[in-house]
């Protein structure tokens, strides 16, 4: 079978933003990512949640100054059914500007329809947030082809801040770059800030379909670059449990 590769930008770099106590203003060179997902209640219409997202919240974000906006099933049938959203924001005040939605009247207006819905017709039982603040080394979320059919999210748990933070040196230092040598190509690299597994890094991938995926996982797992890479001891326990969750594009 032959087999259609994708083509990806170029790496994006930039340097860690300075946060501390004292008010300084936040360097915006890094994205912030939102990612969501809605626990849709048994039997409930999920056409309702997935139009209004698309068709309401996507713009009103949009407006905002947000830079992706996209939609996930999980692969197979999950039960209860989830969709998942992930957003990217270019600074921190786009992402608190994005949350104050509800005092905007154009956006009260052309929610009104989902607004109204009556609790025996509720869609969702709640939705879980997690807030991420993109790696040095990919600084930008990456747009992937109308080709690419599944993604992967992972998430690598660490036993302390310490060791999330040594993980997350060992991909900006040198295992993005062998994931691009071997067609594991990210949509984004984040460390979790608020959300579920603390401490953890959170990352994505896409790929044309399951046999892509686990031809290039192959590849990277033989690697000569990574049997060297993984037997440094400063890269040594730094990662304590890895959750993978499969996704479909939800167009």
């Amino acid at each position: 079978m032959e087999r259609r590769t994708f083509i990806q930008s170029t790496l994006a770099t930039a340097t860690l933003p300075f946060i501390s106590a004292t008010s300084e203003p936040m360097n915006d060179a890094k994205e912030w990512y939102e990612l969501r997902t809605y626990d849709i209640t048994f039997g409930a219409n999920a056409n309702l949640l997935t139009q209004y997202l698309k068709e309401v919240l996507h713009p009103a974000m949009k407006a905002v100054g947000v830079n992706h906006f996209h939609l996930f099933n999980e692969y197979g049938k999950s039960d209860p059914r989830k969709i998942w959203l992930l957003i990217s924001y270019p600074s921190a005040a786009v992402y608190l500007k994005a949350q104050q939605l509800a005092s905007d009247a154009s956006f009260l207006k052309a929610a009104a329809n989902y607004n109204a819905l009556p609790v025996e017709q509720k869609i969702f039982n709640r939705f879980e947030s997690s807030l991420l603040l993109a790696f040095d080394r990919l600084a930008a979320m990456q747009t992937p082809p109308s080709e690419a059919g599944l993604f992967e999210l992972r998430i690598y748990e660490g036993f302390s801040e310490d060791a999330v933070n040594r993980k997350i040196k060992m991909f900006n230092v040198e295992e993005i770059d062998l994931f691009y040598k071997v067609g594991l190509l990210p949509v984004f690299f984040g460390e979790m800030l608020a959300g579920k597994h603390r401490p953890c890094l959170a990352y994505m991938l896409y790929f044309k379909d399951m046999e892509e995926r686990d031809a290039n996982w192959a590849n990277f797992s033989k690697h000569p670059d990574w049997n060297t890479m993984k037997v440094k001891e400063e890269y040594a326990d730094s990662v304590s449990n890895i959750v993978r969750i499969f996704l479909t594009p939800l167009s």
